[in-house]
């Protein structure tokens, strides 16, 4: 729908952007070999061996121009909100009774995590199946989203914007989807703009701090445990970027390895899998994801969220829209539903699933795709006032 304020948008690198990456990873120096093998190769970090295959396959046999021309199949649009240029995918559902969803990434994701779901979410071949039209806009300074030249882009402005982008197309109000930064940015939007927000869906969920674990189930408690666990042994990648994005930026807009590396280290460790990323999620899945960040050079500028937002989310937020609350086993964040009650104060639907992580879309598409339609069914209907029942879903 490109209007004065909306331009259509192509992804085109250059034939030498290109050149250059292959000429780099050609041309990549790799340290020795990790000390540990068997079950606890992964212990240090990504494996030389499986590092080294990707590096090949990322030269000699991945094709960025194929992942260019899904986009623009999807529809690629940018526009300025508050100064700051947005890049965005919108595909409108040929459906009538549509409801416009945005849906938002988060690090190190990007909207390369929705490509392979957008077209059933807008047009499913099940007439029955509920229709959205679809908007998945790029952070700002990730993807072809403008980078930040001052601070203050966190998610509590970041939320603002995306109302304003939606209220631009067309969507005074909307349906709202996110994980990671997605859904910590999904339950501003629903906690500060509940006028525009139908309700929400989200793989994300914080409860306010200090909440005692009296009353909590083995599963809650573990899942808890988990959670604590990881922000001490396991998120020093997170306090790096909070404290010194533009120490570890260097490297990530430098180097195409170690950007890789970076990157892929996540997606095999927060991936519900035994060794690699790659039981559940293809190279050209990952690999488009992180040629993103390289050729748009924002290794740097998407650490930035971290900069701005680390564990800002406001204590005394809280979510009075319906919301349907997703939490999948091998995620790096687990909230108890009696914690997420304490936020999340109209919960219509609250699933848990057997299998899935931190990057769902890609992991288990199919599941995720009917998850998401279900859980933003059940908000509809809680909004039309057909049911306010709050089930417990296990598959």
């Amino acid at each position: 729908m490109p209007t004065s304020d909306v331009h259509a948008f192509e992804a085109r690198a250059t034939d030498a952007d290109l050149d250059e990456l292959r000429a780099r990873l050609a041309a990549a120096r790799l340290p020795e070999a990790e000390t540990v093998d068997g079950s606890r190769r992964w212990d240090q970090g990504v494996p030389l061996a499986d590092l080294a295959e990707v590096v090949d396959y990322w030269r000699t046999g991945y094709d960025w121009r194929a992942f260019e021309a899904r986009l623009d199949r999807i529809g690629q649009f940018r526009t300025t909100v508050g100064g700051l240029g947005i890049h965005f995918l919108h595909r409108r559902s040929a459906r009538a009774d549509a409801t416009p969803l945005l849906l938002t990434h988060g690090w190190p994701g990007s909207v390369a995590e929705f490509v392979d779901v957008v077209a059933e979410l807008a047009d499913p071949e099940d007439a029955a199946a509920p229709a959205f039209h679809v908007v998945a806009p790029s952070l700002p300074g990730f993807g072809y989203s403008d980078k930040p030249a001052t601070t203050g882009w966190g998610t509590e402005k970041i939320a603002a914007a995306w109302v304003e982008l939606m209220g631009r197309l067309g969507y005074r109000e909307f349906l709202a989807h996110g994980g990671d930064w997605g859904g910590n940015i999904t339950t501003v939007l629903a906690g500060r703009f509940p006028a525009h927000v139908l309700g929400i869906h989200t793989t994300f969920a914080e409860g306010p701090p200090g909440l005692p674990a009296d009353g909590l189930t083995a599963l809650e408690r573990k899942w808890a445990e988990e959670t604590r666990d990881f922000w001490h042994n396991r998120a020093a990648y997170a306090k790096q970027q909070a404290t010194r994005p533009q120490t570890i930026g260097y490297s990530l807009v430098d180097s195409p390895v170690g950007l890789l590396a970076w990157i892929l280290d996540k997606f095999a460790e927060w991936s519900d899998t035994e060794d690699s990323p790659f039981e559940r999620i293809s190279r050209d899945r990952i690999l488009d994801d992180v040629t993103l960040y390289w050729l748009t050079r924002t290794g740097a500028s998407a650490a930035r969220i971290y900069y701005e937002s680390h564990n800002s989310l406001d204590p005394e937020l809280r979510v009075d829209v319906p919301a349907a609350i997703t939490m999948y086993p091998r995620d790096i964040e687990k909230c108890p539903r009696p914690w997420a009650r304490e936020r999340y104060r109209r919960i219509v639907r609250w699933c848990s699933p057997e299998a899935g992580g931190h990057f769902p879309s890609l992991e288990v598409p199919g599941y995720f795709v009917g998850d998401l339609r279900e859980g933003l069914a059940a908000v509809l209907a809680a909004r039309s006032g057909r049911t306010e029942q709050s089930p417990e879903v296990v598959r």
